[in-house]
């Protein structure tokens, strides 16, 4: 047999292994929430929430260690449960939505901290600005319910959205009127696939 012949063939049959190693992960939506907070003049705190979304989480197992994430959320889902003010986050002041439709997250590593508890890195873009983040993720459990395998994740922390250019009220407030430091609270389940 030919070397270059069986370099080639070894090679595939190891690829072929590692992709089949991989275990795909999809959003249960019915159960997962992309949720925020922002302060409001200093005194009050608004919450709202990402509606439609989509991803795709891969692994070679259920420790995640290794999980390659990557999430894209439709900018003009944001719902802060007031319409004047959800129009007014979809406009230039802000995420310009018709400018920049997407705000995307691809994960760098996710690093286990403790038996349940992960560090998660990763580029957030928002307005075409990309930026690495932190995240505390929490393994909330693994169960089989419903003819499927399922995986809860609670993933928390916070960003300046003045480092995104969201960064209406600078030249006035400095962010008095709306926070610059926004809260991130995501409720995640997975199916696996």
């Amino acid at each position: 047999m030919n070397v270059k012949y069986l370099m080639i063939t070894v090679s595939f049959m190891l690829v072929s292994v590692l992709l089949s190693a991989q275990t795909s992960w999809e959003f249960d939506k019915a159960h997962s929430k992309i949720q925020f907070t922002a302060q409001h003049m200093k005194i009050s705190e608004v919450a709202g929430q990402f509606t439609e979304y989509g991803g795709t989480i891969e692994s070679s197992g259920e420790e995640f260690t290794d999980a390659q994430i990557k999430v894209t959320i439709q900018a003009s889902s944001i719902d802060t449960d007031n319409k004047k003010r959800d129009k007014h986050l979809r406009a230039e002041d802000f995420f310009y939505v018709e400018e920049y439709p997407e705000i995307t997250f691809k994960s760098e590593s996710l690093s286990k901290v403790s038996d349940n508890k992960y560090k998660l890195e990763g580029t957030l873009t928002i307005r075409d600005v990309s930026r690495k983040e932190t995240f505390d993720v929490e393994h909330t459990g693994t169960v089989e319910a419903m003819g499927a395998t399922r995986a809860g994740f609670k993933v928390t922390g916070s960003i300046d959205r003045f480092d995104y250019n969201v960064d209406w009220d600078r030249s006035f407030g400095q962010g008095l009127v709306v926070g610059r430091e926004i809260g991130i609270n995501v409720n995640v389940q997975l199916i696996k696939q």
